[in-house]
């Protein structure tokens, strides 16, 4: 039997038309809305409900309460981010290394600052509601994709593209983290972007050009 923290947090239901999907979003936005606007503490199913412009009762056919709420926003939102890392990855595959790192780099900046407030509140959010563990099921899926177009290289790697994907990322999320975590991370983007795509680059060159330890 799951635990009931767990169980708290899973949705009742997913929607399977195409209006249940609707009133999920709904529900959703509502709750970034709501989140943004009183904070965390002071966000309400029923403040929720009242925003998106549904019943209480519609809102609990799908989330038992405000955790739920809460986990599913963040997951959509790391959804999201991850997706658009993936996409750029099978765009990518068989380029340069140099060609994979600005555009990686560049997508996933993208995703993630689009809506930088939003980034910042579901980021204090998560501690509440498991969010650790969906950063690792997100970061695999990255994880999982920028390796297959690292290895499909046209200047192939010497280095193992697993290390290599490690080293981008913990770039990418660290970055982003001190970014947001700034008080304008808006007026920072560009000229961050920039340097992060030139230190990528450097480590790539020298990934891809550094000759393999004697076995």
């Amino acid at each position: 039997m799951p635990p009931c923290s767990q169980v708290l947090l899973e949705p009742r239901k997913s929607p399977v038309q195409a209006r249940s999907a609707a009133s999920v979003d709904a529900i959703l936005e509502a709750t970034i809305q709501v989140l943004l606007h009183i904070g965390k503490e002071r966000l309400t199913t029923t403040r929720v409900a009242a925003r998106a412009g549904v019943s209480v009762g519609t809102l609990y056919q799908y989330f038992p309460n405000k955790s739920a709420l809460l986990q599913a926003a963040l997951k959509r939102h790391l959804t999201e981010v991850t997706e658009a890392v993936e996409r750029v990855c099978m765009e990518q595959e068989g380029k340069t290394l140099r060609e994979m790192a600005t555009e990686l780099i560049t997508a996933f900046l993208e995703a993630k600052m689009r809506a930088p407030k939003t980034s910042v509140a579901l980021y204090y959010a998560s501690s509440d509601v498991d969010g650790a563990k969906i950063v690792q099921q997100m970061r695999i899926r990255s994880d999982k994709a920028i390796v297959r177009m690292l290895a499909s290289a046209s200047d192939p790697l010497t280095t193992d593209p697993h290390l290599v994907c490690f080293m981008l990322q913990g770039v990418m999320v660290g970055v982003s983290r001190r970014m947001l975590e700034s008080a304008a991370p808006e007026k920072q983007l560009n000229a961050l972007r920039q340097e992060m795509i030139s230190m990528a680059c450097a480590y790539l060159d020298t990934c891809s050009a550094r000759v393999p330890p004697d076995k």
